[in-house]
């Protein structure tokens, strides 16, 4: 081949070895002070039984080869703090290629849906996906503070992304699908 369309081709073919890549938020708690976490810590129910996760495994299998699945461990998972959240997760912007995929379940959804609305993503997101995102403080037993709370201005949040799903399931006991009207 000449004039250029070997360089063309070639680029067409890399771009197209290279997997689309997900980036999962997990969910996690927040308490309002020291008492209330310590509280939870003493009296949480525990198992040894194994959790099914559709995050863990399940996704892998079902999505196939043609994905990359980065999970990153949140810190401070059970007593999360969204200052901390952030500079982990700011850690792991530089690994993305354009047009990734953000998934943010529970805590990890308010997560994706404060910070995308107040920092753009130095590369625009294909496809942002917030799963029972708690928008307010009427989640049973649990409170949304820790810095999590949205401001009023969302609009941002919408231009970092090229499409932005809200999933609400009307079975979920932690967060209710009424949210999804509060976040719409």
């Amino acid at each position: 081949m000449g004039g250029g369309w070997d360089r063309l081709v070639f680029g067409i073919l890399a771009g197209m070895k290279k997997k689309r890549q997900i980036l999962m938020v997990h969910g996690g708690m927040t308490f309002k002070n020291e008492k209330d976490y310590l509280h939870f810590l003493k009296t949480r129910k525990i198992s040894a039984k194994k959790k099914i996760s559709w995050s863990g495994d399940f996704l892998d299998k079902k999505l196939g080869n043609g994905f990359e699945i980065i999970r990153p461990r949140m810190p401070l998972q059970d007593n999360a703090k969204y200052r901390d959240w952030k500079i982990f997760f700011e850690r792991y912007l530089p690994l993305l290629r354009n047009n990734a995929i953000l998934i943010g379940s529970s805590l990890g959804g308010i997560f994706l849906a404060k910070y995308l609305s107040e920092k753009k993503l130095p590369k625009k997101a294909l496809s942002v996906y917030l799963i029972c995102p708690p928008f307010d403080n009427t989640v049973g037993g649990e409170d949304l503070v820790g810095g999590f709370a949205l401001k009023s201005n969302l609009s941002l949040l919408e231009r970092n992304t090229k499409n932005l799903h809200l999933l609400f399931s009307k079975d979920d006991k932690t967060v209710p699908v009424a949210h999804a009207e509060t976040g719409a």
